[in-house]
């Protein structure tokens, strides 16, 4: 049987990649799939402790994070393909000038 908190590692260590790759990278797609791994790792997280505190209300949460990750991944790669129409590059360093 899997634990809470073995669930609760795995959301931590999705957190912190997520965190890593924001903070690291300087690609705009790569930013996005950071953004990406945190949401995945909240709604881990939400998952996981509705499981085990036995209120399943915690399982329509992650519902509203797909939601907003996908509205996310929408628009987020709309300005990505404009800013690479504008600059002809997606770093981020290029976006401040």
């Amino acid at each position: 049987m899997i634990g809470l908190a073995s669930y609760l590692t795995i959301a931590t260590i999705l957190f912190l990649a997520g965190l890593v790759v924001m903070l690291a990278r300087k690609n705009i797609v790569a930013i996005l799939l950071g953004v990406e791994l945190i949401l995945n790792a909240s709604a881990l997280t939400f998952v996981a402790y509705s499981r085990f505190g036995g209120n399943m209300d915690g399982q329509l949460f992650p519902l509203f994070i797909i939601i907003v990750a996908a509205a996310e991944a929408a628009v987020g790669l709309a300005l990505v393909i404009r800013f690479f129409q504008l600059r002809e590059t997606v770093h981020i360093d290029d976006a401040v000038q």
